[in-house]
């Protein structure tokens, strides 16, 4: 792990090969200590999977740039329309002059094409795009947790599925990748801020993700977790499951 802004805490580590964590720790009112991670593949055609919050912009580029030159940047990818997912979107395509942003067909039609400053790449449901020795798919799952334009990106060659809010775990001190419970506590986390759709659709979309058999969950919020991938998601299904059945 290396640390490339010490004032902030922002730190950088490589999670699988070839994908990097930028994480930087925050505290949110009401929730305590945070986290807003990235996640950088470096490749033919690197991609960035979030872009964090305008505020913290000049810190995840700081460390983009010490893994890679930042205007080698060709793919600014996002699972759904929000801060700290696209936030600074306008701001990556500014220093990375051959990138567009990279989504979904529905981002792509209800939001980026008129927000952002390039036309953007929308990726079918299922549809894969090689960067070199990496390949992405990306995973359309309305709803899950919110936004009717979510998805998520599948890695073929390391088994990551970038999985956004998906796991969210609180705390601003956590390591970049944990084989530990994640579900306890992104649970806990779930349950105080009520921040799923609750969609009726949230078992066969978390059925679909575990089809990829992910060896690593690059999450948003909280550390990246390595382990039995389609398990864990199996585990979240039956938890929402439950709590349909009892509310």
């Amino acid at each position: 792990m290396t640390v490339t802004n010490a004032e902030s805490g922002t730190q950088v580590q490589e999670v699988a090969e070839g994908i990097y964590r930028i994480s930087t720790p925050v505290q949110i009112e009401g929730a305590g200590g945070f986290s807003f991670n990235q996640y950088l593949i470096r490749d033919d055609e690197p991609l960035l999977f979030h872009t964090g919050p305008r505020r913290i912009f000049p810190l995840v580029r700081e460390a983009v740039a010490h893994v890679l030159p930042v205007d080698t940047l060709r793919h600014i990818a996002f699972s759904h329309v929000e801060a700290d997912e696209c936030g600074s979107l306008n701001e990556w395509l500014a220093v990375a002059p051959r990138s567009r942003p990279l989504c979904g067909t529905v981002a792509a039609m209800v939001s980026i094409e008129d927000l952002a400053d390039r036309a953007p790449r929308a990726l079918q449901d299922g549809e894969a795009l090689c960067l070199g020795q990496h390949t992405v798919r990306w995973l359309d799952a309305p709803h899950l947790p919110h936004g009717w334009d979510c998805g998520f990106l599948s890695e073929d060659h390391t088994a990551t599925l970038f999985c956004g809010d998906l796991f969210t775990q609180g705390g601003a001190d956590l390591p970049p990748v944990t084989e530990g419970d994640i579900l306890g506590p992104s649970e806990a986390f779930r349950q105080a801020f009520d921040y799923f759709s609750h969609t009726t659709e949230a078992r066969a979309l978390l059925e679909k993700l575990a089809a990829t058999k992910p060896a690593l969950l690059a999450c948003m919020h909280g550390s990246a977790w390595r382990g039995d991938g389609a398990g864990l998601l199996g585990a979240l299904a039956d938890r929402l499951t439950t709590d349909r059945l009892t509310a």
